[in-house]
Order: C-alpha cells, then sequence, then structure tokens
C-alpha cells in the first residue's frame, strides 16, 4: 500500500483486532461450522470515494492467512451506491473476527478520502495545494492520512519529528520569533525545513527576517492573505489554516497561497456506509 510499510501496517492491525477480540470471539468459536470455507461479500450503501481495500484485505489475511480478498472496485475510484467492492473468501471463523475491524477501517478511510476529493476539486483551477494537518485520531493517524492522499490532498507534516514548526505557545515559551528560529535553525540538520505561525503581517516580517522557510498564515481574513503572500513571494512558501470549509477554500487558495491545510478532512469527514454478508 502507497506510503505505509506492510511490517508498519501489520502491527497496527494486530492492535485494532486485539481490542475487538480481547480473550477471543465468545459468540464466533461455538459456532458448528465456523471452519467451513465461506465467501462474504462488501458492499457500499453509499457514494463517495474508495480508500483502505488493501487495509481490510490485509485485516482478514491477518487472522487467517487461508483468506482471499478478490478487490471488485480500484483504490481511490468513485463508488455507488450498491456497488460490490470485495469478495472474501476463508474460513468463516475468520470472516466474522475480522468483519467488523475491517468495515471500520474501510468506512472511516472512505469517509475521509470522499471529504478530501470534494475540497480538492473545489480548488482544481488554482495552482494551491490542500493538504491535512496533526489533528487525527489517536492510533489511527498514519492510515487517516493514507486516505487524505487517496483522496487526492496532500499530507502535512506527520508528527512532531519531521518538520520544525514553531507556533504561537512555542513563541511565547521562547519570548520572539526570532529566538526561536534562531535556536531550532542551530539545532535541527541543514536539511529539515522550518516553518512558522503567524497571525498579521507583522509577525510575518519577523518570521522572514528570521530565515522562515514555510509561514502558516492563521486566520487571516482574505486581504490580508494577499498582502502576505506578496510580502512571502521569493523569500517563504506560504500556508493558510484556520476555518477552512467548502465555502470559503476557493476563495483562499485565489490569493495564491501554495497550500492550504484543513484539518476537517479528517475530523470533519463522514464515514461511508458499508456491510459484509456471508453468501
Amino acid at each position: 500500500m502507497k506510503g505505509l510499510d506492510p511490517f508498519v501496517l501489520r502491527d497496527l492491525l494486530k492492535a485494532y483486532l486485539m481490542e475487538d477480540l480481547g480473550h477471543g470471539d465468545i459468540t464466533s468459536c461455538h459456532l458448528p461450522g465456523r471452519e467451513r470455507t465461506a465467501t462474504a461479500v462488501i458492499k457500499a450503501k453509499d457514494e463517495g470515494i474508495l480508500a483502505g481495500l488493501p487495509v481490510a484485505a490485509e485485516t482478514f489475511s491477518l487472522l487467517d492467512p487461508r483468506t482471499n480478498t478478490e478487490r471488485l472496485a480500484q483504490e481511490g475510484a468513485a463508488i455507488e451506491k450498491g456497488t460490490e467492492l470485495a469478495r472474501v473468501t476463508g474460513p468463516a471463523f475468520a470472516l466474522l473476527r475480522a468483519e467488523r475491524t475491517a468495515l471500520n477501517l474501510l468506512q472511516r478511510l472512505s469517509g475521509i478520502a470522499t471529504t478530501a476529493r470534494k475540497m480538492v476539486d473545489l480548488i482544481a483551477s488554482t495552482g494551491t495545494r490542500l493538504v491535512d494537518t496533526r489533528k487525527t485520531t489517536p492510533g489511527l493517524r498514519l492510515l487517516e492520512k493514507y486516505a487524505v492522499t487517496t483522496g487526492g490532498a496532500g499530507n502535512h507534516r506527520m508528527g512532531l519529528y519531521d518538520c520544525a514548526m514553531i507556533k504561537d505557545n512555542h513563541i511565547k515559551v521562547a519570548g520572539s520569533i526570532k529566538d526561536a528560529v534562531s535556536a531550532v535553525k542551530k539545532a535541527i540538520p541543514f536539511t529539515a525545513r522550518i516553518e512558522v505561525e503567524v497571525k498579521d503581517l507583522a509577525e510575518l516580517k519577523e518570521a522572514l527576517d528570521a530565515g522562515a522557510h514555510l509561514v502558516l498564515l492563521d486566520n487571516m481574513d482574505l486581504p490580508t492573505l494577499r498582502q502576505a503572500v506578496d510580502q512571502a513571494k521569493g523569500r517563504a512558501l506560504t500556508e493558510a489554516s484556520g476555518n477552512i470549509t467548502p465555502e470559503n477554500i476557493l476563495a483562499v487558495a485565489q490569493t495564491g497561497v501554495d497550500y492550504i491545510s484543513s484539518g476537517a478532512i479528517i475530523h470533519h469527514a463522514v464515514w461511508l456506509d458499508m456491510n459484509m454478508k456471508i453468501l
């Protein structure tokens, strides 16, 4: 699966399955016929963008390598209500135990991909790139960010470790933007970039003068955003953030910012409804 190491994925899925299985499935383990081979169909009950089918397939095979998932729809494709997404064949016991975990992930990731695609399409006429944030569900960040890219948007930093980002609370601790940037720049590898969050044009000037590589323009109105983009041109990349909605995202992109970051891609995404039925 693009962007996610299979070794890491299996570790994540083990934890998700253990949460549901606990000491064991006290229903399925007592059923007659649980070792028989069965086939189940996963079907969409909503329309949207499909994301997470490889994750669902790995969930079943992790419980029993004898399972086989035939993918009937393409990852990242638009799907309609009633579309058959996959057929899973294997021991009934494995299908029953993995069903809810696989569906939960598939529905959640597809919801995120659908939200991302809608917002990406709204700014397709501009040169601005939509990216996510670190506002993710603990334990699900890698998969949620995978879903964002499946929907056509991009990822911001994955965590605190892969980009130095100086925000308002960092500035308060350090005393000033200049002091924060100077201290961080001396400590991090020369290959790493520094982003600074600014709330007005005065802070923008301080960040640019301090040598920020990127500036996060936080909750600025449209006229101020345009001025900020002009002032930063050729000196730093610009990112607009704060209260980004489908209603205003195009106007924000038309200010000329390089990136728009939105936590709503993930935390406001609505699951796509799906079900699994054993034939």
